[in-house]
Order: C-alpha cells, then structure tokens, then sequence
C-alpha cells in the first residue's frame, strides 16, 4: 500500500509502498477513504513535538470503510463506514489521560496510507450525511474542540463564548459547537475575511486582534458595560494577548485554552483574575467517551466540517507546505481512494 511518512526532520514527507497491514485480536483494517492534517504534522516534520520517534508514517485523522477485522471483532463492523478517534490509550480517569496515552500518527501508523490496523474500541460509525472528506476532517479537532468547550468550559445556553483564531479546525468546530448549543459566540482572527466566514456559520460578530485595541472594541461590539463580557472563552494561542482574554471574561467565567501557538503567556495582573472569581484551565484531546459523544452531537444537528481545500495523497508535501503558512480556513483533507 502507499503511505506518507516523514523520515527525519526537516525534510519534505515522502510516499512510498509499504506492506499492508493485518488485523491481530481485537483489530480490524480500515481502508481510508480520506485523512486530514493537523499542525501536529507540522511539528513532527520540524522536530518540534514532545516525543519524537522517527520515521513515522504521519497523520491522525482518518474515515473509510472497514475490510477484515481480528479475533474477537464482531462480523457487523465489516463493511461499515467509520470515523477514527486518534486519542489512544486514555486510560480509566476522564480528568487526566494515563501513561499509556498517546496521538495516532506517532509513534503508532498513522491515516496517511490506504490502510490503517487500529483498535475497533477506536471507531464510531460515520455520520451518513458527511462524505468522507468531511468525515476525515472531524477527528482530532472535533475531540480537541468539543472537551475544551463542552466537559471542561460547561458551556451552556445563552452563555457568550468567545472563540479566539477562527479559521483553525478546532476553533471553527468550537464555533459550530457553541452555536448548536445555543450559545451567543463572537470571535477573534487576523483575518477579516475569516471574521465575515465564521458568522455565515453562526457567529455573532468578531474583532481583528491584530488592531490593539481589539479586546476594548469587542466589548463595545457586545455591549460596552458588563453585560458584554464573556462567560466563557476558548482559546488556542496563548501569548502576551492571554491577558486580554481575562479582560474580556465575566466574573466567574472560564477561560480554557487547548495550544499555545504565540508564545508563552506573560502580564497577567493576578488581582484580575481572583477578583473576578475566573476560572482558568487547559484541555487536550478527550476520551472515547467524549469522542463518541461529539460524533453524536454532530450527527444530531447534521454538522458539516469545513473543509478548507483537498490534496493528493502523492502531494503531501504540498499541503503540509500549505498549513504551515497558516492561511486556510477549516481543515486540509488529503483524499486517498
């Protein structure tokens, strides 16, 4: 079969044929219709991720249709289209995951081949009104998106969430998420185009951080007194601008924030965030349950990923090249048959 893997950092992935694998007790081969990238693809291939192993055959998002299953499987999954959870080996407490934890995609094959051996505890079937494409796209930021807002913010309805860098794939699933559930949600973006794109999918409104007042606009735009505070915020960037967010937060609110992609986070007033009673947590990927629980949720309300744009599987590079630079708006999919 064809895989993408990267083989030592700093070089460009490479695709090559590799032997197809087989399903031991308790597996079963899936044959991937579509994968997608994550900036997790990114690091592995600049040798910025905790852990590194390589070579590694890259990629954690993943549906297709299951071909053959091991000993112990039931006979059902064969035939059934899925969607793959890439959070592995959780473990037992749904607070903290344990030590066997790990991202599909490193050390373990990834979804960047025609064919993956996985778990079946690791499947839930594919929502029929997604195509493939879109069901590759729900993975890992839908499971990011869904434990930061949903298990550790509490979100509830006619809460204003305030969701920080729309265009990423897990923000745009946490502006999907916030809106089904009821809740008023404005965001924050480089990009003004990417502003007006997150209200056509339910946003209130947003601001530009990169103009210095942005945390003071926003508040203008959603209210301009307490009341335009936020009771819940997510944020995936960290950095000097985190001390906004505590500006921006209600009294009592919870801030939850899942990467730091600017920087450490630095001028927090501790005054603010005790006298305001906030709540200030980190999340990162989620449990089977939550996983089955957010594919749920999207079948429910009949969600759509966004999908930015598609590759080849033969042009790896190319897309991984294209997420570096940051531009796309929802996820990279990479079709495979």
């Amino acid at each position: 079969m064809q895989a993408a893997f990267i083989e030592t950092i700093h070089t460009p992935a490479v695709v090559k044929e590799i032997e197809t694998p087989q399903a031991g007790a308790g597996e079963v081969v899936v044959q991937l219709h579509a994968a997608a990238l994550n900036h997790r693809d990114v690091w592995i291939q600049k040798g910025l991720y905790p852990g590194m192993k390589l070579p590694t055959l890259i990629g954690s998002d993943g549906a297709g249709v299951v071909t053959s299953i091991g000993a112990g499987v039931s006979s059902d999954w064969v035939g059934q289209a899925v969607v793959i959870n890439p959070s592995l080996g959780w473990g037992d407490d749904p607070r903290f995951y344990g030590k066997s934890f790990r991202v599909l995609g490193m050390p373990d094959a990834g979804t960047l081949a025609e064919y993956i051996k996985i778990e079946a505890r690791y499947l839930c079937p594919k929502p029929a009104h997604l195509s493939f494409e879109e069901a590759a796209a729900l993975p890992l930021a839908g499971l990011t998106g869904w434990r930061a807002l949903v298990s550790r913010a509490s979100v509830r309805a006619g809460e204003r969430v305030l969701v920080t860098g729309a265009g990423g794939g897990v923000a745009l699933f946490v502006v999907q998420f916030a809106v089904a559930l009821g809740a008023e949600v404005w965001v924050t973006s480089g990009s003004d185009d990417k502003i007006e794109k997150a209200v056509a999918l339910g946003a209130k409104g947003g601001v530009n951080y990169k103009n210095a007042d942005w945390a003071k606009n926003l508040i203008t735009a959603t209210g301009g007194d307490r009341s335009g505070y936020f009771d819940v915020v997510i944020d995936s960037a960290g950095g000097p601008n985190f001390a906004k967010l505590i500006d921006v937060a209600a009294p009592g609110g919870r801030i939850c924030f899942y990467g730091g992609t600017t920087g450490n986070i630095t001028d927090i007033v501790p005054g603010k965030v005790f006298f305001k009673q906030l709540n200030i947590m980190g999340s990162t990927m989620g449990t089977e349950g939550e996983f089955a629980d957010m594919v749920q949720f999207v079948n429910t309300h009949q969600l759509r990923p966004v999908v930015d744009s598609s590759f080849a599987l033969s042009d790896i590079e190319a897309a991984l090249r294209y997420m570096d630079e940051g531009t796309q708006f929802g996820k990279i999919v990479l079709k495979i048959l």
